[in-house]
């Protein structure tokens, strides 16, 4: 019998479904949606309320440099600033050279203060491009991100403080029982004793196969 080399890598894989993008109508005409469509994107135009793109739950305001500066001071920026905090996550893009017209009463060092202002003030951050190819990479790049599975966060990445995320850092001290499996047997059996106690059947079905490796090290 041949052991299937590629039987692994084959579970592995990306999933076959292209990122999905929603864009504003006021987009349509923008060489970003051309761009998008190029890498790979599935486009969707809508009339968003907020923003220009959404993808998933983070919402992505986009400015040239030059609306940026209007919009700054006709104190549209503002409004659609607090428009976007009604999103989870929220992203700004800020495109092309920062260039000031001539003769403008704005200098630099007030931009810089209005960008430090959103990042702080607002929490939103800013991602300046060179251009719509480069902005169009950054939105297919969250596009993607998107698609893969979100991994739970392990305590063990920080110190536990209250006391059943202390019983869930013990648990997860154990080889192979990750935050998924350490919260499942928290819930059915409420207390370490419990579970430490408990025989390696009853544990089956939540430990499947890593049972009896886990009664192993308790007993020894």
């Amino acid at each position: 019998m041949f052991y299937n080399i590629f039987k692994k890598r084959k579970q592995g894989l990306i999933s076959n479904r292209k990122p999905t993008i929603l864009a504003d109508i006021h987009e349509k005409d923008s060489l970003i949606l051309a761009n998008l469509t190029e890498l790979g994107a599935e486009l969707h135009i809508t009339n968003l309320k907020v923003g220009d793109y959404l993808i998933n739950n983070t919402l992505i305001e986009r400015k040239t440099f030059s609306d940026f500066i209007s919009s700054m001071l006709s104190k549209r920026l503002i409004e659609q600033l607090k428009n976007m905090l009604q999103y989870p996550k929220k992203l700004l893009i800020i495109e092309g050279t920062q260039k000031l017209p001539e003769n403008s009463k704005l200098n630099l060092n007030s931009i810089k203060g209005l960008i430090l202002s959103i990042s702080l003030d607002f929490q939103i951050p800013i991602i300046q491009t060179k251009n719509e190819q480069e902005t169009s990479d950054y939105l297919f790049l969250l596009a993607k991100r998107q698609l893969k599975p979100q991994q739970e966060l392990s305590l063990h990445s920080r110190i536990p403080k209250t006391k059943q995320e202390q019983k869930q850092y013990i648990l997860e001290s154990f080889p192979n029982i990750g935050p998924k499996t350490a919260k499942k047997l928290l819930k059915e059996f409420k207390t370490l004793k419990q579970i430490f106690n408990s025989q390696e059947e009853v544990l089956k079905p939540i430990l499947k196969s890593r049972s009896s490796q886990f009664k192993e090290i308790l007993e020894t």
